[in-house]
């Protein structure tokens, strides 16, 4: 397994980087997250053609770069970073590894070629009204007949639901579960914004009925290919998480170094520099987690299970903790509404709980490995 950071790695990240300052920085987010979609059409276009960051991850022949996750992984912990609010995570990542996952070939010919070009915007909505994040939760029911399939029911909690062109749905039938494509403009489809923490990513509830829907696969795909994408997402959200946790700590940093008290900088404080030191040992070591993780998906090992459910719960608690001790460095204006200390908070508290919060992934970890 190579670990690490490579020349072209850091090449990589330096542009997107430079891409977010310049076309969605923090003062774009505040304004967006006031917004019904969310994101801005043309920063998102231009991430596709100028970058090529939907499809970095993408084989060549479905119209991706073939780049491996480990690139993908340094795109995200800049998205995470910058608080970026468009639909990557969901189309990118959930959707996009649903279709490489499954087994119908015809399906990844039809929609990654638009996935990765950035045109289609896709998500996968599995999670339903209890907030389970179990396949064994799904309850949405899908019926055969002569004239195809079609779903009933209600997902909740679907990231960019309520703007994807395409929606991935896991559903239940007598084979067990299954995976379906579903327009977004399909008959009896009804899509609502939910009110979130976390203002600048957007969730949705979806409601079905009899909503005509083309199975991808077989009946009763579903399961294998749900629990790759979760695996896969827990890392692609940990990346995330890192980055947010590195750009709170920068911001700690910064200000303890021009804030005064007493005649001097509060980061010439002894308890303010253990304080920061000790943050900066926990992103550091989430660092090596985070890459050791997307390695591990770009080399296809067998311990992506393991290591998934390890990163994720490592994630939430450094990013919650690095975000709340952000706000204390920064002492009362980090916890006004006007300092974007509050909003890397609240991106650390959403990001703890989506897909299985700390003790979620700490018992499959358990159970992963034996215990």
């Amino acid at each position: 397994m190579i670990l690490g950071v490579t020349a072209e790695q850091e090449e990589l990240r330096a542009s997107v980087r430079r891409f977010l300052a310049d076309r969605a920085p923090i003062t774009s987010v505040r304004e967006l997250m006031e917004t019904a979609d969310g994101a801005d059409a043309g920063v998102w276009r231009q991430a596709g053609e100028q970058l090529g960051l939907q499809g970095i991850a993408i084989p060549e022949e479905y119209g991706g770069a073939g780049f491996s996750f480990a690139e993908q992984a340094v795109v995200l912990e800049e998205l995470g970073a910058a608080l970026y609010g468009g639909p990557y995570l969901a189309s990118a990542v959930l959707a996009a590894t649903a279709l490489l996952a499954s087994p119908d070939e015809d399906a990844r010919k039809r929609y990654l070629p638009g996935i990765a070009s950035g045109e289609t915007i896709a998500t996968l909505a599995f999670t339903e009204e209890d907030g389970s994040w179990e396949p064994d939760a799904i309850r949405l029911d899908a019926t055969s007949s002569a004239d195809g399939w079609q779903l009933d029911g209600r997902k909740s909690f679907v990231l960019d639901g309520h703007t994807a062109h395409l929606i991935l749905v896991v559903a239940r039938s007598g084979d067990g579960l299954s995976l379906f494509a579903v327009p977004a403009d399909a008959s009896g489809l009804a899509r609502t914004v939910l009110p979130t923490l976390d203002q600048t990513r957007k969730l949705a509830r979806l409601d079905f009925a009899a909503v005509p829907a083309t199975l991808l696969g077989s009946a009763g795909d579903g399961a294998a290919v749900l629990s790759r994408v979760l695996d896969v997402a827990a890392i692609a959200q940990a990346a995330e998480q890192l980055g947010g946790a590195q750009r709170a700590l920068d911001m700690a940093v910064e200000y303890a170094k021009l804030r005064y008290q007493f005649g001097r900088p509060i980061g010439s404080f002894q308890a303010i520099k253990h304080r920061c030191a000790d943050l900066l040992m926990e992103v550091e070591s989430l660092r090596s987690a985070v890459q050791y993780a997307a390695a591990a998906v770009a080399e296809d090992s067998a311990e992506v299970p393991v290591v998934a459910a390890l990163v994720k719960a490592y994630a939430s608690d450094v990013f919650f903790h690095v975000a709340a001790e952000n706000i204390q460095i920064h002492g009362g204006i980090g916890f006004t509404w006007e300092h974007d200390a509050h909003l890397y908070f609240k991106r650390a508290k959403a990001s703890e709980l989506f897909l299985g919060d700390a003790s979620y992934h700490r018992e499959h970890l358990a159970t992963r490995i034996g215990l």
